[in-house]
């Protein structure tokens, strides 16, 4: 890919690059992919995958944790029906 900059933020560019001791095209490589959105499903599915691989203390620590916190919100509640009722478990929560 070839882009024409405008002969002042071409001068910015190289200006910063050097400051960073960077190539003018490794810092214009860097900015870009700085300032673009990140590619949310990557996101989420790298997220997932670290999950997934977790160690299975770590795994297990979540579940008691999980578990308590399901505990504590069906505990503080004025109303007698469960939000996570244990027939539902696994079916909407």
């Amino acid at each position: 890919m070839t882009v024409t900059l405008p002969p002042e933020l071409e001068r910015r560019l190289a200006a910063e690059a050097a400051k960073q001791g960077l190539g003018v095209e490794q810092f214009a490589v860097k900015v870009l992919g700085e300032s673009l959105p990140s590619d949310r499903k990557a996101d989420a599915v790298a997220l997932l995958q670290s999950w997934i691989d977790a160690d299975d203390a770590e795994v297990a620590d979540q579940k008691v944790t999980g578990d308590l916190l399901i505990q504590s919100l069906d505990a503080d509640r004025l109303s007698d029906r469960k939000l996570f009722p244990p027939e539902l478990k696994g079916v909407t929560w």
